[in-house]
């Protein structure tokens, strides 16, 4: 007999209220909350066996079982107060790569969002993700998005002095390294959302077992200028990093061996003038870089012939003391792999110094607490005396102790080309609480050339305490004379350098229109070594007062009033000569002299489609070249607009002028006028055009107590210095297709004009131009 459909009926009701009875006997577990404010900062996050699309939707099952990280602080300007604005940060991880989800509410105005380029994303609202995979507190891979997902990345470390290759200081993020991870978002009505996926073979991090990695989400807000951390971290501490939270009990990560191949191939095509009309050379070059990634402790690198071509290339800098060169990053891959590894006070590895290796080969890893770096590299032999290739090698390695302390040893050496120069280093770097740290640094180098061999040392002691509202870093530096680096960017030797500096803060009330105000007081002095040792008088001496002003809605304001004396040393100014009635007789520097200068800056918030600072420089101060009294001028000012979401124009204006005091002659003028502006059309698409016009004069040197020309001795007869002039408009424009790092295509052309008359854009003639091209290609196989 068929049952009727009443019986179905009452079947289907049945099962509809078991069904009820069975979900309300086993609800489905509820993600679990981590509200940092409340102290749950060790987070389970949960191992699912599940994969996403990475789309920014976070729509996904799998999502709704993440665990959610939330109750953010305020961080800067202001510390110790609950955040403004809400965010949410969603993190689960499977056997092969770890997911955030972010969500970012903004009830106070627009998101500043832009399809920019590979990490340019600072002037937009971005949330970094900063993940301590050894658990050691002092550094941590660095994972940035903005709005729109478009990502940039990097390592953040506090031990040392520049990260290699960057202009970096400790604590900051240093965004050369590029790591392959997948991010996308969009802006909702509510804030913006973004969706992340990061591989474990992209990461470093201990070999099995279960794992605790540290973990910090830092949110950058633009409408008010404010960082917002999850968990609470003060300003009275000695690191940021130290006052992450935990992922906690991680494992089953699997990370594989991973090998890379990144051959290159670069031609450029340049032309210039000559007496049959304008001639172009060919300079085709093949090259390229391997990586092996040998489980998930070490990395060994190696390349041929590495490119130094570079997307944009450096713009120049003005010189605030000419008797000193400039420090430019690093920009050529393989150099930046693995490079907070050699991380080293007082920047004694430069990867700048190593011009064209023909080949170079690097080791990075860590064993237990050890970090362990290794490069040995055959330069080129363009800068040696007699043409030989230089062989460079570089060892660091770094133990860590205690609580984040550290001691480290390196030795570095470059032989070749009739010159032999060896480094040897030794550094702690030793918590002494959670607001104080003491540095030392002990160096010594020994160079042989011509025969001769000259040892001579560095050092460094550093006392540094980070109070909320009181701070102190006092150091005192010495570089005795013949010390020399080949490998490494020191400025200056043979002197004594101590140096005090203090900070006051204070804040203002919640609401309060100024949010921060700064004071730091410096007080530093150079002696020469000897000098130093023998109680005679100092050199030079320095002491300034430098005022920040951070106001409501991210405005600041700095006012830095500089008094300074010099004395001139001598022994810089031999080869020198002046004219007497009896002949050429060596140059006498001038008497000491007292020099005051006042710096004003201002800057804006980042607005939904402009910023904009100004500075000036303005007092009396001295050209060394001279060791004459001058009046000094100079301008800063940058305007960046941001029309659309995918168009950026950045305007900046430098100038420097120096008038001689006793005849009122402008003996030092140079203004870097540079304009960039980018369009980007997908996020591995974009155009750029660059123009940049340097026009720089130099009047000749003039003694000043004679007025007469200072000479310089020349094939046998006395020249004139100075009486310089040049005024050149380079203009370069780039297309570049980068759709992950190592795979790129750039096609580009630049060329250089000059006029007689700075400025006036007539009379431009073409002096050099240029074709660029390169493509690239990354091969990644990742195996068991």
């Amino acid at each position: 007999m068929t049952p009727g459909p009443a019986v179905y009926s009452t079947a289907m009701i049945l099962a509809v209220l078991g069904a009820f009875q069975l979900a309300a006997a086993h609800p489905a577990p509820q993600p679990a909350v981590y509200n940092a404010r409340a102290g749950q900062t060790s987070v389970h996050a949960p191992m699912l066996d599940a994969a996403v699309t990475i789309d920014g939707q976070l729509d996904e099952p799998v999502w709704s079982r993440a665990a959610i990280l939330t109750g953010f602080s305020e961080y800067a300007p202001v510390d110790q107060r609950p955040s403004p604005d809400s965010t949410q940060v969603l993190v689960w991880y499977s056997r092969d790569a770890i997911y955030f989800g972010i969500k970012a509410y903004e009830p106070h105005g627009a998101v500043r969002a832009t399809l920019a380029e590979r990490d340019n994303v600072s002037s937009d609202d971005n949330t970094e993700i900063q993940l301590d995979t050894y658990n050691e507190r002092n550094r941590a891979f660095v994972f940035i998005v903005n709005a729109l997902g478009v990502q940039a990345d990097g390592i953040k470390n506090e031990q040392g002095g520049f990260t290699p290759g960057s202009n970096v200081m400790p604590g900051q993020n240093d965004l050369t390294p590029d790591f392959i991870w997948e991010s996308k978002g969009e802006v909702t009505p509510w804030g913006y959302q973004v969706e992340i996926r990061i591989p474990f073979s992209t990461l470093r991090y201990p070999s099995g077992g279960h794992q605790n990695w540290g973990i910090q989400i830092q949110r950058n807000v633009q409408h008010n200028g404010y960082q917002e951390t999850w968990t609470e971290a003060h300003k009275a501490s000695a690191s940021f990093i130290d006052q992450e939270g935990l992922l906690v009990d991680m494992n089953g990560m699997h990370h594989g061996q991973v090998a890379e191949l990144n051959p290159e191939l670069t031609n450029t095509v340049n032309g210039a003038p000559d007496a049959a009309g304008w001639r172009y050379t060919s300079k085709p070059q093949i090259g390229g870089n391997v990586r092996w990634a040998m489980g998930s402790n070490f990395v060994l690198n190696g390349t041929v012939k590495p490119d130094f071509s570079q997307v944009e290339a450096d713009a120049t800098q003005i010189a605030a003391d000419e008797r000193f060169a400039l420090y430019y990053p690093e920009k050529r891959p393989f150099f930046v792999e693995g490079s907070d590894q050699f991380n080293v006070p007082n920047t004694l590895f430069y990867t700048r110094t190593i011009v064209q290796p023909a080949g170079a080969m690097k080791l990075t890893g860590k064993l237990g607490r050890t970090d362990i770096a290794v490069l040995s590299a055959l330069d080129d032999g363009s800068q040696t005396a007699n043409g030989s290739r230089p062989l460079v090698d570089v060892v660091r390695l770094r133990r860590g102790f205690a609580s984040q302390s550290t001691v480290g040893l390196m030795y570095s050496d470059r032989v070749g080309g009739g010159r032999s120069n060896h480094v040897i280093d030794g550094d702690v770097h030793w918590l002494l609480d959670q607001q104080t740290y003491a540095q030392f640094q002990a160096v010594m180098s020994s160079t042989t050339q011509s025969g001769a061999t000259q040892n001579a040392p560095m050092w460094e002691a550093v006392l540094d305490g980070t109070g909320r509202r009181f701070g102190y870093h006092y150091n005192v530096l010495g570089i005795g004379s013949g010390f020399a680096d080949d490998n490494g960017f020191v400025q200056r030797t043979g002197v004594v350098q101590p140096g005090l500096n203090n900070r006051m803060t204070l804040y203002g009330a919640p609401g309060a229109l100024l949010e921060r105000f700064n004071v730091y007081l410096r007080t530093n002095a150079t002696w020469r070594y000897d000098d130093f040792f023998a109680g005679r008088s100092l050199l030079e001496d320095n002491g300034s007062l430098n005022s920040q002003f951070n106001f409501r809605g991210g405005w600041s304001f700095n006012v830095s009033p500089t008094l300074a004396s010099y004395a001139f040393d001598r022994a810089a100014y031999t080869g020198d000569y002046v004219s007497t009635p009896s002949g050429p007789a060596p140059f006498t520097p001038s008497p000491r002299i007292t020099t005051f200068t006042t710096q004003l800056k201002v800057a804006t918030p980042q607005y939904q489609h402009y910023a904009a600072s100004a500075s000036v420089t303005a007092g009396n101060d001295v050209d060394f070249l001279e060791t004459s009294r001058v009046r000094r001028l100079d301008y800063n000012a940058s305007l960046d607009l941001r029309p659309t979401q995918q168009l950026r124009v950045s305007a900046t204006y430098q100038s420097s002028t120096f008038t001689r005091r006793s005849d009122g002659v402008k003996t030092l003028s140079t203004e870097i006028p540079r304009l960039k502006v980018e369009y980007q059309l997908t996020r591995s698409i974009f155009f750029r055009v660059v123009a940049q016009y340097t026009a720089s004069k130099r009047e000749p040197l003039i003694d000043p107590a004679t007025g007469t020309p200072i000479l310089s001795p020349s094939n046998g007869t006395y020249v004139p210095l100075g009486g310089t002039s040049s005024n050149a408009l380079r203009a370069d424009w780039l297309f570049s297709y980068r759709p992950t790092p190592g795979t790129v295509f750039f096609l580009g052309y630049g060329n250089t004009m000059t006029e007689p008359d700075a400025l006036r854009f007539q009379q431009l003639r073409r002096v050099t131009d240029g074709f660029f091209v390169k493509g690239s290609y990354r091969w990644r196989a990742i195996g068991n």
